[in-house]
């Protein structure tokens, strides 16, 4: 199964987020102040620094806000309410975009966000995607030509599950390769000689790998291995290794059936953001905005 990236058009963007906040920092900060710095005793008023980050920013951001309280209203005629399941799940998905729990709250720090402002807007893709729904139609034919233009990217490439153990010169190398000859365990030589900090404590295990991905030499020695193999040392350009062979998975041709509900989500992303760029427009041409920064 592909992992679902959802598209985050519908988001606010990080970077209008990092500024709404940063200007209500700014006023919280410096509510009973006039200066807020000053330059070889020139002051800079804050006055002039909202006017600052208004010209700069001001425009881009109170778009977003109007077409976030469109969005509110809009699920407010419709009864449309999102739970915090719902909300969590979604974030879910937003944080394996990034790569993990780790990767996503480091761009929470350097944007100096928080996890709820990233809720609020899921929130308000979730919105977006109720109101919507109703209009998108994805079809049996649009799924399988989808599928048919895509097919490889749903194939299963064979993979190795290996273990190494990584030493700097040949002679160690072959040191290591005797001893596991003579019945020492694989694990343990790799906790006591390998070179590769990130698994020797683990006994060297690099867990599934497809063709591509390694070092061409290690690749080649690994595919061609059987399982439960122990290959004789095999130099690249990091040095020397002993690899193990744990399992191996043959390559799976897919089958549109096991895929469909994935290219079902596919397809509906992206016709929703066509859909929502029309909608939203119809519905601003609707209302009654006043905006003060384009008098």
């Amino acid at each position: 199964m592909i992992k679902r990236l959802r598209d985050k058009k519908f988001y606010l963007p990080i970077a209008g987020l990092a500024l709404i906040l940063a200007v209500f920092l700014i006023a919280t900060a410096f509510s009973n102040k006039d200066v807020v710095a000053s330059v070889n005793g020139d002051s800079i008023s804050k006055e002039e620094l909202y006017s600052t980050l208004v010209k700069q920013y001001g425009a881009s951001s109170l778009s977003a806000l109007i077409d976030n309280k469109i969005i509110e209203q809009e699920a407010e005629k419709k009864d449309i309410t999102i739970t915090d399941k719902e909300i969590t799940e979604e974030l879910q998905t937003y944080i394996d975009s990034y790569g993990g729990e780790e990767a996503f709250q480091s761009a929470l720090e350097q944007s100096g966000l928080t996890e709820n402002d990233v809720k609020s807007d899921v929130e308000n893709y979730l919105k977006i995607e109720k109101l919507l729904k109703p209009e998108v139609k994805v079809t049996e034919e649009e799924m399988k030509t989808y599928f048919d233009e895509n097919k490889e990217s749903f194939n299963e490439q064979e993979q190795v599950e290996a273990s190494h153990i990584l030493v700097d010169d040949k002679k160690t190398a072959e040191e290591v390769a005797q001893k596991l000859a003579d019945g020492e365990d694989f694990a343990e030589l790799a906790k006591e000689y390998s070179t590769d900090a990130s698994n020797a404590e683990s006994g060297g295990e690099l867990g599934y790998f497809s063709k591509g991905e390694m070092a061409a030499e290690f690749e080649e020695a690994a595919f061609s291995m059987a399982k439960g193999d122990i290959s004789d040392p095999v130099k690249t350009e990091y040095g020397y290794h002993i690899i193990k062979v744990t399992d191996k998975k043959a390559a799976i041709e897919a089958v549109y059936e096991d895929h469909k509900e994935d290219i079902k989500e596919i397809l509906f992303d992206q016709k929703l953001q066509s859909e929502y760029a029309t909608w939203l427009q119809e519905k601003k041409d609707e209302a009654e905005i006043e905006n003060t920064l384009e008098d």
